[in-house]
């Protein structure tokens, strides 16, 4: 397989810029990985496209405010997008600069915080806030949420509040686990007054999650570790659906990384781990049955997980199918569920 494979076109007005007024009010195609049926549907629909005894796992990782502008002490302007919080006052950053950033510098964020370059990791930076033992304190203080580069608005206080599940509890997120955005306290109730098994587990989205693929070979491709935690409750409620003929629907593509990674050994396990697990067609899925999510970049390592889960043929029909009917596409978007082929 190549990168082209998972290339598409896609208007630019497709791309969904805001959020529909209420949670919920997405659309929802539904595709059958088994026979390649497609369904247009509304998310709300999703009550009904579950059966009693199943279980719904949601990932509850919470998005920080990661992005912070500011300059060099030397006068360049940068912009710092965190990756992952390292405790004592330190992070893990990309910084975007005219100019190489230099160890040993010194970075002046939101004219307000100073923080000193201490090394380098790959494409990251080690950084620490001075006078800082809380850098998650610091940046619900001075940073701005980190909406991800097609949507063109500044982001502000409605997006603090959209970009983020609601019951996103675990910070440590610089991307929101977008197929969650849908679900408002209403929908969840009904799905637990089904019968339905509502879990969770938390896995700390990355800005590798969404790094370009730029090898032809995509074998050749490295994804970022990221942090995640499944709980044995989780665990538990997931083997009783299963005793009781139960399905397994995951809320994202984050939530299926964390329990396939989790099962990596064969069985399921609680626990917590990295994972770099990078899934492609061919790949055999030992836990997830369904699959609910957003509509994906082409050429990205999500859009290759969901061809590995629906069907590389069904996806691209349901890709073009989507295009055709004016979906709206990626974060802010309209959903997929998909049924394992």
């Amino acid at each position: 397989m190549r990168l082209d494979d998972f290339d598409y076109a896609l208007p630019q007005e497709l791309i969904a810029q805001y959020p529909p007024a209420e949670r919920g009010a997405s659309r929802l195609l539904h595709l059958d990985g088994k026979t390649g049926t497609l369904s247009d549907r509304q998310f709300r629909d999703i009550v009904d496209l579950v059966a009693p005894g199943d279980v719904v796992v949601l990932n509850d990782t919470r998005v920080i405010r990661a992005r912070l502008a500011g300059r060099k002490k030397t006068g360049g302007r940068v912009e710092v997008m965190v990756e992952r919080v390292l405790g004592d006052g330190e992070v893990l950053a990309q910084i975007g600069a005219n100019h190489p950033t230099r160890v040993g510098s010194t970075l002046v964020l939101a004219d307000a915080v100073e923080a000193t370059v201490l090394g380098r990791e790959r494409e990251f930076f080690r950084l620490r806030f001075e006078g800082c033992d809380d850098a998650l304190a610091l940046l619900e203080r001075h940073g701005v949420v980190p909406l991800p580069m097609y949507i063109t608005h500044a982001a502000g206080e409605a997006d603090a509040e959209r970009y983020q599940t609601v019951y996103a509890r675990e910070p440590g997120a610089v991307a929101a686990p977008t197929a969650g955005l849908h679900f408002d306290d209403t929908l969840l109730q009904r799905l637990r007054e089904r019968g339905v098994s509502v879990v969770f587990l938390t896995l700390h989205v990355g800005a590798g999650t969404f790094q370009p693929v730029r090898a032809q070979d995509i074998s050749r491709h490295e994804l970022h570790g990221e942090w995640y935690d499944v709980p044995q409750a989780t665990v538990d409620a997931i083997h009783r659906a299963r005793a009781g003929g139960g399905r397994v629907l995951a809320a994202g593509t984050t939530t299926l990384r964390a329990l396939e990674s989790a099962a990596a050994g064969g069985a399921l396990k609680s626990g917590r781990d990295e994972t770099r697990l990078f899934i492609l067609p061919g790949y055999r899925f030992r836990v997830v049955e369904r699959l609910l999510t957003n509509f994906h970049l082409p050429r990205s390592t999500l859009l290759m997980l969901v061809s590995a889960f629906g069907g590389m043929d069904n996806t691209r029909r349901a890709y073009r199918h989507a295009i055709e009917r004016r979906y709206r596409f990626y974060s802010y978007g309209d959903a997929m569920l998909i049924e394992r082929q």
